[in-house]
């Protein structure tokens, strides 16, 4: 089979398309052949080498997809052939075919595309779990979301102001920014004074949303007495220590959040999915798609990633290679 491949670590320059032995099939496995894998900053990460990354040299890329079932292995029930379906952590997803594990594979309903499916699990069950297990944001609450012109960003807003929510979006460009607008964020502003402004737009947050890390001392500052700030990220740097006197002195709440510690059985990846789809199917939720390369241009997905200026999910698309 064809997929893309790298052999040492390095810019995008190092992945080009090779034939690779096809994958091993095992009895709790399904065949899946690959429509569209989607991107992300951690394929950027173990490109370069600074990520943890399965298999050896050649190395594949992509942990989500969406495609067919090609074959099922022998002790597996309830999957047919050429079902639609979707995985959001199972590797190798770079390439014509992928192995994945039963338990992580999520059909996809006949109104929802491939495209689309690849484009939303990783990230939009990320902002699902964050607006109703990291914090159950109720009628009326305010909620700030840093980058929010990112793709959990985007779809945070989205699922915050679905359970009405007053959204805050902080983001990085006036692009960004009327992106967040867009998807139903009420303010959008950018990191220069951002706390400030804030605040004397608002008057008070009750629960940030912060990936960014480098700003998180100034979330636990902007947050209401008894408020929450939800740390799942550091895209902008580590953050600094947090002293649990300033939690204590105006009864902060500070949560960590990570989506393999949600999504534990195939029944949870199925039923979160189901609901992400039908807030699709209803138009409550939109995915901004920015760009679709043939998985042959793999590279050039990488470089656009990278330039951190797109808006919304790159996928690779196989089926063109």
């Amino acid at each position: 089979m064809k997929a893309l491949v790298f052999t040492e670590f390095g810019t995008p320059d190092v992945l080009h398309l090779a034939e690779v032995p096809d994958p091993i099939l095992g009895p709790r496995d399904a065949l899946v052949r690959i429509a569209y894998a989607g991107l992300n900053f951690a394929d950027v990460y173990r490109r370069q080498g600074n990520y943890h990354l399965k298999g050896k040299s050649p190395w594949i890329l992509g942990y989500e997809g969406s495609g067919h079932i090609e074959a099922v292995g022998a002790d597996i029930e309830g999957l047919r052939i050429g079902d639609r379906v979707a995985f959001a952590d199972s590797p190798f997803s770079n390439a014509e075919f992928a192995v994945v594990d039963t338990d992580k594979i999520i059909p996809v309903p006949s109104d929802i595309t491939l495209e689309t499916a690849a484009a939303v699990l990783l990230q939009g069950l990320t902002a699902q779990y964050l607006v109703s297990d990291s914090y159950d944001i109720r009628p009326g609450d305010v909620a700030l979301v840093h980058a929010a012109g990112g793709g959990v960003g985007l779809l945070l807003c989205q699922l915050a102001r679905d359970k009405g929510a007053k959204v805050v979006a902080i983001a990085s460009s006036e692009t960004k920014r009327q992106a967040a607008l867009r998807v139903g964020a009420n303010f959008a502003f950018g990191y220069e004074n951002w706390r400030e402004t804030v605040i004397a737009a608002t008057g008070e947050v009750d629960v940030a949303y912060d990936s960014v890390g480098s700003t998180l001392t100034e979330s636990l500052a902007v947050v209401r007495t008894g408020g929450s700030v939800v740390f799942y990220g550091m895209a902008g740097g580590d953050p600094q220590p947090v002293d649990p006197r300033v939690l204590m002195d105006r009864s902060l709440k500070f949560i960590g959040g990570d989506l393999w510690n949600v999504l534990k059985t195939r029944e949870d990846r199925i039923e979160r999915s189901s609901k992400l789809f039908s807030l699709i199917g209803s138009g409550k939720l939109s995915v901004e798609i920015a760009a679709v390369f043939p998985l042959s241009e793999g590279a050039s997905g990488h470089r656009l990633l990278e330039e951190r200026s797109v808006i919304g999910k790159i996928l690779l698309c196989v089926a063109a290679s």
